[in-house]
């Protein structure tokens, strides 16, 4: 499953030459994680209800081209790899002329309310079986 989430960049996230600032990216990486999750019937709210939180293991982005303010983009959110404890969502931000000018992606581990792994897979094979459903085998 792709997730698309339109990203409208706001100017506090530029830097003097108007081209949006690194650091930002991995918060629009959050936006598509959290709308991914919404889409799946599964908002953060209900899973952290669960007593179940998604701890960041690692970011990695690439970038291709600037992307600048006052331009719109598409950030498309995908889960690419599912273990009993871990996921991998990749994201692909392609600017209005359908060009892809950005790659990324965030490794989660699941974890209960003390912060401690656990397998997913075994204590709520539901929600495992939803993200498994969702997987996607593009990269």
């Amino acid at each position: 499953m792709t997730h698309t989430t339109t990203i409208h960049p706001r100017y506090q996230e530029t830097d003097q030459m108007g081209i949006i600032h690194h650091s930002v990216y991995p918060i629009w990486y959050e936006i598509g994680r959290v709308e991914f999750c919404d889409v799946l019937g599964l908002p953060f709210h209900k899973i952290e209800e669960k007593g179940l939180r998604l701890a960041i293991l690692s970011v990695h982005s690439q970038f291709i081209k600037s992307a600048h303010f006052g331009e719109v983009y598409q950030l498309k959110t995908n889960i690419t790899e599912l273990s009993k404890v871990r996921m991998k969502f990749t994201y692909d931000i392609y600017n209005s002329n359908h060009e892809l000018i950005h790659q990324g992606y965030t490794e989660v581990a699941w974890l209960n309310s003390a912060l401690r792994p656990v397998n997913l897979q075994k204590l709520y094979p539901d929600i495992y079986a939803i993200f498994d459903s969702s997987l996607s085998k593009i990269r």
